[in-house]
């Protein structure tokens, strides 16, 4: 139900993480995968037979210039997976304006950037598959319900849960057939994990371990997630299997925010 042979996908921040897990899911799916990334993700692009290509997703001339090397590499877009993002924890009141807008250019202008420059490319194969063409915005539980010290992510991340639905209308009104969803991890074993336990236990002062095992416990499963449970869902909505879903925010986070 997953088999993307036939098709280009883009796959944003995939030097490691939930950007790499996502470009090796679509490439084992039959996929031909451009990673990028604002650092080194030439390796997994070698060992998937994509291609890499250097990109700040902040720079409009940077996701003009991917768009163009998906389409004279592969021949073309399908699939676009904006997952690059940056995370911290701070206080709001010594949050400065900067950080703020740091925050909101990475992972909120480098979606919309990304959306603006994919859609045409992405539209103009669409009609060859049953399921048209598909974007997915990685957001976040923190799109989802709110969290100390995560003001600026907690922007960020609701920013872009409602720019997918925004463009899943939009898409879907303008007979486009390209799909749009969201996918809201809960907290995922990456670097951006790690980065959040550490900080998490520089305000706490309890050390590591026990900022990993407060992490672990605010899941109900008990336990983080791993990259290739995030993996999954974007392989599955990039996919016919998901021919009917847009606008749709896929929530993988281990039960968090299920309830009490």
């Amino acid at each position: 139900m997953s088999d993307l042979r036939g098709r280009v996908a883009l796959v944003t921040g995939g030097q490691r993480g939930i950007g790499a897990a996502s470009a090796r899911a679509l490439a084992g799916a039959g996929a031909k995968v451009v990673v990028t990334d604002i650092g080194d993700g030439e390796e997994v692009a070698a060992d998937i037979g994509g291609a890499f290509l250097r990109h700040d997703v902040t720079s409009e001339d940077d996701w003009i210039a991917a768009v163009a090397f998906a389409q004279e590499t592969f021949g073309g877009l399908d699939i676009l997976v904006n997952n690059a993002g940056i995370f911290w924890m701070k206080p709001i009141v010594s949050t400065t304006l900067e950080e703020f807008r740091h925050m909101q250019q990475v992972n909120v202008e480098g979606v919309f950037l990304g959306m603006k420059h994919a859609i045409p490319a992405i539209a103009a194969r669409a009609q060859q598959w049953d399921g048209g063409g598909s974007i997915v915005n990685i957001s976040s539980v923190a799109g989802l319900v709110g969290s100390p010290l995560t003001c600026s992510y907690n922007a960020s991340k609701g920013a872009v849960r409602l720019m997918t639905k925004a463009a899943a209308m939009e898409c879907a009104r303008g007979g486009l057939k390209i799909r749009v969803n969201s996918v809201h991890p809960g907290i995922i074993e990456t670097p951006m994990a790690q980065k959040l336990i550490g900080e998490s236990a520089s305000f706490t002062g309890d050390g590591d371990n026990a900022a990993r095992q407060r992490a672990a416990e605010l899941h109900p499963l008990g336990h983080l997630g791993r990259d290739i449970d995030i993996a999954n869902a974007v392989k599955f909505l990039a996919s016919d299997a998901a021919a009917f879903m847009t606008g749709s925010e896929v929530v993988v986070d281990g039960g968090i925010t299920g309830g009490m």
